[in-house]
C-alpha cells in the first residue's frame, strides 16, 4: 500500500489509495471507495486513530484525440504559404534592386557678403520662403556711398582736362600751317633777292678787297650767336620734357600744382632765350650786312650790290628761322595730341573707378541668389561681416536622391527606370521617381585620400556608386515644402 499525493491525516479521518497499475481506466465501484465519518478533534498530544478502508481507485482518465492530421494540415498550409511568399519574393528580387543607403539631397546655396561692412537691416527670418532677387540683409552703404561721390569727381576733372586739351589741338595746328606758308614764301623770295645780288656783285668785284676786313669781322660773331642758339635749344628740349613728365604726375595726383607752373615757367624762359640766341644770330647777320653795305657805300656799285645780298641773306636767314619756329609749332601740335590721349586714358580709368565704387556700393544690399527657404541663419544686426563668411543658406525646392548601390547591384541599372521611394520620415507613404544618372566614380574616389590598390596591402571590398533619382512631381504633391535634403530613404529600383 502507497500513499497518494493527495492523501494525509486530517484529524482522525484519512484516505488512503491505492495506486494500481492499470493499462486501460477501469470504473470504480462502491466497495473500492471507504470514508471515514469525521468525529470530533482528538486531544493534544494524542495520535490519531487510524481505521483501515477500502482500497481507493483514481478517477478514469479520457481517452487522448489523435492530432496529427491536424498537425499535417497546419503545416501543409504553412509550406503553401511560405512558398508563396518565397516565390513572390524571389519574383520581386529579381526584377528589383534595393538599398536604404540613400539620402534626399538638394542645392543649397551658401549665403555670403562680398565686402567688408556692418549688418543694418535684415528683411527675413528662419525657414522663410525667399525668391530669386529678393533682399536678403543690408550693409550701412555710406562708406561706399561717399567712395562713389569721389570717383564721380574724378571723372568730372579729367572730362575737363580732355576738353581743354582737345581745344588747343586745332588751334595748334592751324597757326602751325599758316606760319610754315609764310615762311616757305620768305625762303622762295629770299633766294630770288640773293640770286639779283649776286648778279650786281660780279660787276662790282673790284670793291670787294676793300670790305674784306669788316665783313671777316662780321662773320666772326656769327658762329657764337649760333652755339648759344644750340645752347638754348637744348635748354628748351629739357625744360618742355620736364614740363611734359610734370604735366602728367599733375594728372595722376602725383604731384601739386606748384611744381607744375615752375616748369611751365621755366620752359617758357627757355624758349624766349631760344629766340633771343636767334635773334642774336639775326644781328650778327646784320652786322656782317652792314659791314658790306659800307663796302658798298665807299664804292657805289659794288656797294649797292653787296648791299642787295646781304639784304637778301639776310631775308633768308629770317626765313629759315620762321619755317624752324613753324616746325616747332608742329611739334607742339603733336604734343597737345599726347595731353589729350592722356586725358582721355584718364578718363577711362576714372570711369572704371567709378564703376568699381558703384558695384561695391550695390554689394551692401545682399539678394537671394536663387528661390527657396532660408536655413542656418547666423547674423544679426550689428554684427560686422567679412567677405565669403556665411550668412546664411538658401535650400531649393528641387529635391533628389542620392542612393549608394553596390558595384554588384548596378548590372540592371539604367536611366530612365522607375524607383519607389521610401523615406523614413514618412513611412506611411511610397514615393515615385526616376533613375536620372550614374556617379562616374565610386564614392571612394572623391574622398580626400583615395585608397590607393597598388600599395601591396590589398582587401576587396565592394565599392558604393552612387546613383541619382529624381522624384516624380506628381508624387511629391504636398509633401514640397516637408521633404529636405539629408532624409534617410530606401530605394527600390525596378529593371525588368
Amino acid at each position: 500500500m502507497e500513499r497518494s499525493n493527495n492523501g494525509s491525516l486530517n484529524g482522525r479521518a484519512s484516505t488512503v489509495v491505492v495506486e494500481k497499475p492499470l493499462l486501460e481506466a477501469e470504473p470504480l465501484t462502491s466497495t473500492q471507495v471507504a470514508v471515514a465519518p469525521p468525529s470530533e478533534a482528538p486531544a493534544v498530544h494524542q495520535e490519531p486513530e487510524v481505521e483501515s478502508v477500502q482500497p481507493l481507485m483514481p478517477e478514469p482518465t479520457p481517452k487522448k484525440k489523435n492530432r496529427k492530421p491536424l498537425i499535417f494540415a497546419i503545416a501543409g498550409i504553412g509550406a503553401i504559404v511560405a512558398g508563396n511568399f518565397g516565390y513572390n519574393w524571389w519574383q520581386y528580387t529579381s526584377t528589383h534592386e534595393e538599398t536604404d543607403n540613400a539620402t534626399v539631397a538638394g542645392h543649397i546655396h551658401q549665403v555670403s557678403s562680398r565686402i567688408n561692412g556692418t549688418v543694418s537691416e535684415i528683411e527675413v527670418n528662419d525657414n522663410q520662403l525667399v525668391k530669386q532677387g529678393q533682399l536678403l540683409v543690408k550693409l550701412d552703404p555710406r562708406d561706399f556711398e561717399t567712395k562713389a561721390l569721389q570717383a564721380q569727381a574724378a571723372l568730372e576733372a579729367a572730362k575737363r582736362q580732355a576738353n581743354a586739351a582737345q581745344a588747343t589741338i586745332p588751334l595748334a595746328a592751324e597757326t602751325t600751317q599758316a606760319k610754315t606758308v609764310q615762311a616757305q614764301g620768305d625762303v622762295t623770295a629770299a633766294t630770288s633777292a640773293i640770286s639779283t645780288a649776286q648778279a650786281a656783285v660780279e660787276e662790282a668785284k673790284t670793291a670787294i678787297p676793300s670790305a674784306q676786313a669788316a665783313v671777316a669781322e662780321a662773320q666772326a660773331g656769327i658762329p657764337a650767336a649760333q652755339a648759344q642758339v644750340s645752347q638754348a635749344d637744348a635748354t628748351l628740349q629739357k625744360a618742355q620734357t620736364d614740363y611734359n613728365r610734370y604735366a602728367n604726375l599733375y594728372q595722376q595726383g602725383a604731384i601739386a600744382r606748384q611744381q607744375l607752373d615752375t616748369a611751365k615757367a621755366a620752359y617758357e624762359v627757355a624758349r624766349a632765350q631760344k629766340n633771343a640766341a636767334e635773334q642774336g644770330v639775326q644781328q650778327a647777320q646784320a652786322r656782317l650786312a652792314q659791314a658790306r653795305q659800307g663796302v658798298a657805300r665807299a664804292q657805289s656799285q659794288l656797294a649797292q650790290a653787296q648791299e642787295g645780298v646781304a639784304s637778301a641773306r639776310a631775308k633768308l636767314t629770317a626765313s629759315q628761322g620762321g619755317l624752324q619756329q613753324a616746325t616747332a609749332s608742329g611739334q607742339q601740335t603733336q604734343v597737345n595730341r599726347a595731353q589729350y590721349a592722356a586725358a582721355q586714358s584718364a578718363i577711362a580709368q576714372a570711369e572704371a573707378s567709378l564703376k568699381d565704387a558703384q558695384l561695391q556700393l550695390s554689394y551692401t544690399n545682399i539678394v537671394a541668389p536663387s528661390s527657396g527657404r532660408i536655413g542656418r541663419k547666423t547674423i544679426e544686426v550689428g554684427q560686422r561681416v567679412q567677405p565669403g563668411s556665411p550668412l546664411m543658406a538658401i535650400v531649393e525646392s528641387d529635391y533628389w536622391v542620392t542612393a549608394n548601390f553596390k558595384e554588384t547591384q548596378l548590372e540592371e541599372i539604367k536611366p530612365g527606370q522607375e524607383v519607389e521611394i521610401k523615406l523614413d520620415a514618412f513611412p506611411h507613404h511610397i514615393f515615385k521617381g526616376r533613375v536620372d544618372s550614374v556617379s562616374p566614380a565610386s564614392g571612394s574616389q572623391f574622398a580626400l585620400l583615395p585608397p590607393d590598390n597598388a600599395t601591396g596591402n590589398f582587401t576587396k571590398i565592394v565599392q558604393r556608386i552612387p546613383v541619382k533619382i529624381i522624384f516624380d512631381s506628381q508624387s511629391i504633391q504636398g509633401y514640397e515644402s516637408r521633404i529636405t535634403p539629408g532624409m534617410s530613404a530606401v530605394v527600390s529600383v525596378e529593371h525588368k
